[in-house]
């Protein structure tokens, strides 16, 4: 893939995670936009970041953020336990994004979790956001685009000594705490960015751990090890497929039949 300077909008540009990937992609060169509801509140950003106003929930006021772009990069994600905001931001972003970006080709990179797939755990049933940030996962898969889906384990709990980078498939970690994996902030957007800009993790869905030892340079082999989604699947390619498509809500359905490509 040709690693030219790509236009890259982060979606989330002033959570804690979107805020270090607008840095890296600036440090790598792109011309970075940062997709804010509220400019005056987008200070702690680089200067060099180009502010664009815009309500993830409207898709409607996406347009000019997505305009020319080349990638889009998804750090976003509800707070606390309502069902009702788990879907209109963990999973009504991304359709509101992909809906606005038409046919412009651009690339993703979206952020969801570890344990995403764990339906029968704690936290989806309280707030259905794993469930909600999954259904975001199908609409890029649908959509056609090429793509990276990174599902980070705990921010920040690893160890100094813990910059490994291990990348696993299948989402079978599901203790719901920390020893599920751990990563730093940094190195999810460092993973982020970096998947913008090599073939190797074009339709690749993975978790991101990190372990003991150094940091790699080098994220190609990291990727190129990954098995790739089959095409025109939903899902992740060794995913527990326990989300079966004529049981998902009829908007849903309708929103992955408007962006299929």
């Amino acid at each position: 893939m040709n690693a030219a300077p790509l236009t890259v909008l982060v979606v989330g540009a002033t959570g804690s995670i979107g805020r270090l990937a607008v840095a890296e992609a600036i440090r790598r060169g792109h011309t970075t936009r940062a997709l804010v509801r509220d400019a005056a509140k987008a200070d702690a950003l680089p200067a060099e970041a180009q502010l664009v106003v815009g309500d993830l929930t409207r898709a409607e006021t996406l347009g000019e953020a997505v305009d020319g772009v080349d990638a889009v990069i998804f750090t976003h994600g509800s707070h606390g336990d309502n069902p009702a905001d788990a879907e209109a931001v963990d999973y009504g972003a991304v359709r509101n994004v992909l809906t606005a970006l038409g046919d412009r080709p651009a690339r993703i990179a979206l952020m969801t979790m570890i344990g995403v797939t764990d339906r029968g755990g704690a936290f989806n049933r309280e707030s259905e956001s794993p469930d909600w940030k999954r259904r975001g996962e199908r609409l890029v898969r649908a959509s056609g685009r090429p793509y990276a889906i990174v599902r980070p384990g705990w921010f920040d709990y690893n160890e100094p000594d813990e910059l490994r980078l291990v990348l696993l498939q299948g989402d079978t970690h599901r203790a719901g705490d920390s020893s599920d994996g751990v990563i730093s902030r940094r190195q999810i957007a460092e993973v982020l960015v970096g998947s913008l800009t090599t073939d190797a993790a074009d339709r690749k869905t993975f978790e991101l751990v990190a372990e003991k030892g150094p940091a790699q340079t080098d994220l190609t082999p990291l990727f190129a090890a990954l098995l790739p989604d089959a095409p025109g699947a939903l899902d992740g390619v060794v995913d527990t497929l326990d989300m079966p498509i004529d049981a998902e809500p009829q908007r849903v359905r309708d929103d992955l039949e408007a962006l299929a490509r």
